[in-house]
């Protein structure tokens, strides 16, 4: 989760590209001092997560709307479980439902599918891992959501781990056929306190990165059979990241052959959004004043 100043930013920048000037409908149609308690509902099985967002976020509109989570965040929750109340200002409530429903349900669908990858994983050892494809700005929640689901970060980002990629190895032609020592050499040099993943495509690249001392190796776009040579190559010299093209069907046989993590892209760029909505109980008037 980001830190409170960070949330506190995101939330306004939100509220800022859908509030624009002011909710034209709402402040035309209610009176300021009508209160009422709505309940957020999801109408999908799901693995609840984003709720602490959508309670910073109607604290930005109204620091006297109270919110208060029915589940807990990375709860498996049926269709039709309240996951949240409501309480205050129906401007500020009606104003916010949009945002806060938007960032709760794609939140908990990315948990909720990350927890289908997990489950799949079965009694084995092998971690679910996410990666970086997520929606610029919103990393850091999406990554949370991911662990809600009981899956595992990868890196945060360029700069908290070596990762020699495909284009990495291209660019660095000029050091022979196999530019994998060279890199993972250069590499730990210039960042010793870093990890190193090689990316690698083939066998004599599975070698080669496991021979020159490199902490990762990812297995790109490789069939199952391809997995367990590596596997069987590599021998415990570095730890096997299995990656590209990785589908719900495969977890299980993946996870059997012994690779150590698999990371999925779909967890944070194909998650279908839950459906969720704000269900508004009977209004009360408190008066004017």
């Amino acid at each position: 989760m980001l830190n409170p100043t960070a949330l506190r930013s995101l939330c306004r920048a939100a509220l800022a590209e859908d509030v624009g000037g002011g909710d034209a409908t709402t402040l035309a149609m209610i009176p300021d001092h009508l209160e009422i308690e709505a309940a957020m509902v999801t109408r999908d099985d799901c693995v609840c997560a984003g709720l602490p967002v959508a309670e910073a976020l109607f604290a930005e509109l109204d620091a006297s709307v109270h919110f208060t989570a029915l589940a807990r965040e990375g709860e498996a929750c049926t269709a039709g479980r309240r996951l949240a109340t409501v309480t205050g200002k129906a401007r500020a409530i009606l104003t916010g439902e949009r945002t806060a429903l938007n960032f709760v349900q794609r939140l908990s669908g990315i948990a909720t599918l990350t927890n289908r990858f997990v489950k799949a994983v079965g009694d084995h050892t092998t971690k679910i891992l996410d990666t970086r494809k997520t929606t610029p700005g919103l990393r850091a929640l999406e990554k949370y959501a991911v662990r809600m689901g009981g899956g595992q970060n990868h890196r945060f980002g360029l700069y908290d781990r070596i990762m020699i990629k495909d284009n990495h190895r291209a660019l660095a032609a000029f050091q022979g056929p196999d530019p994998i020592p060279w890199a993972v050499k250069t590499c730990r040099k210039a960042y010793p306190g870093l990890e190193i993943e090689v990316e690698a495509e083939d066998m004599d690249q599975v070698e080669a990165a496991a021979k020159t001392g490199a902490d990762y190796i990812l297995l790109d776009n490789m069939a199952n059979d391809e997995i367990a040579e590596a596997v069987r190559i590599v021998r415990g010299r570095a730890l096997l990241e299995a990656s590209g093209g990785i589908t719900l069907e495969r977890i299980s046989a993946l996870a059997a052959i012994g690779v150590d993590f698999i990371s999925v892209g779909a967890l944070t760029h194909s998650a279908r959004a839950i459906d969720i909505g704000l269900d508004i109980a009977t209004p009360q008037e408190t008066g004017p004043g």
